[in-house]
């Protein structure tokens, strides 16, 4: 057997391995708990269990790495998204709306990432990087249903669309990036009863405060 046969790549994985869920999974626990500078490819690596040169080998580089969390965090939702756009279903406000909730309870620290990610210098790779992810992941049927909400047949009279809109985003991200001692101040878990609960209050209080009498929110 010549040496060419036997020399193996580097940083190609031998056999079954679950490195790159492992990085990916690593990779967001410490971007979400530490800054993006702070956090280096070795050290990933080293939680992850695995030789760093993993990183370059399904990722790259540390950018990579982020891109395709950051990537593969949001995909379930978009996912579930095109699920119903191929059943021939429109995807509704509330669905939306129970779709991020669900996710974001899956995964509670994420949303605090992107919060702060977007709020580096629009230098920094991070955010960048985020703008990329969310530029291109941008479902049409998400602005079909902003767009909707914005026709003033809908609203109710006197109120700003783009003010409606911010509030909705509002009432689903906040729970997620509020602090936790202020929740635990006002008694709040995130469990699944309490987001069961607030879910509904949001679709009383959007179709009760937003919208005109009968109209719906999707």
């Amino acid at each position: 057997m010549s040496e060419q046969t036997t020399k193996k790549k580097v940083g190609r994985p031998t056999g079954k391995s679950d490195a790159r869920a492992q990085l990916i999974l690593r990779a967001r626990e410490l971007f979400t708990s530490m800054p993006y500078d702070k956090v280096s490819t070795r050290l990933i690596a080293e939680k992850a269990g695995v030789n760093s040169a993993m990183i370059r080998y399904y990722f790259g580089n540390k950018e990579g790495l982020f891109e395709t969390m950051v990537r593969e965090t949001m995909d379930p939702l978009r996912q579930k998204m095109h699920e119903l756009q191929k059943r021939g279903d429109q995807v509704t406000l509330l669905d939306m709306m129970s779709m991020q909730m669900t996710q974001m309870k899956e995964m509670p620290d994420f949303p605090k990432l992107v919060f702060q990610g977007m709020h580096m210098p629009a230098s920094a790779v991070q955010r960048q990087l985020l703008v990329k992810v969310f530029s291109e992941m941008m479902d049409t049927e998400h602005h079909r249903i902003f767009a909707k909400m914005s026709e003033s047949a809908l609203l109710r009279e006197g109120l700003d669309p783009k003010m409606a809109r911010l509030s909705v985003i509002s009432l689903i991200m906040f729970p997620f990036l509020a602090p936790a001692p202020m929740l635990e101040l006002h008694g709040i878990e995130l469990d699944d009863e309490f987001l069961e609960g607030y879910l509904s209050h949001n679709i009383a209080l959007i179709t009760n405060g937003f919208m005109k009498p009968g109209a719906k929110i999707d």
